[in-house]
């Protein structure tokens, strides 16, 4: 199935492997761009310019694309790695949505999400 994403994830093979600045990037050369993206959307966000956030957060997932391609390359991990990752994270950290856990309110969501994240945190 064509989508966005896929064509996506060919443009960043496409990069890597003909590109020779790309082709050179590794994790550590591009976190100054990563820690820049980052603060260039939060400054969007901040001003509320919906097309600038657009713009910011393609940039963001740009360094979690090149990221997640260097490892790729590397046959560490791919970016549906990542996803998959983020997608238990997400599920293991809401059981009040996709489990049995009941809470009352946004405080009990927050302190379950603690205790999950330690808990996590003491099994890594």
């Amino acid at each position: 199935m064509k989508t966005k994403f896929n064509e996506l994830k060919s443009v960043f093979t496409t990069l890597r492997r003909e590109c020779p600045w790309d082709r050179k990037q590794t994790h550590k050369t591009l976190l100054k761009y990563l820690k820049e993206e980052t603060r260039e959307f939060i400054e969007a966000a901040a001003s509320g310019n919906d097309a600038h956030m657009k713009e910011e957060l393609g940039d963001v997932l740009l360094q979690v694309m090149f990221h997640a391609e260097i490892a790729r390359t590397e046959k560490r991990f791919d970016i549906e790695d990542v996803i998959d990752t983020l997608i238990k994270k997400l599920k293991r950290r809401h059981p009040h949505v996709f489990g049995k856990t009941k809470v009352k309110n946004v405080k009990e969501v927050i302190a379950n999400w603690h205790k999950i994240k330690a808990k996590e945190m003491k099994y890594s």
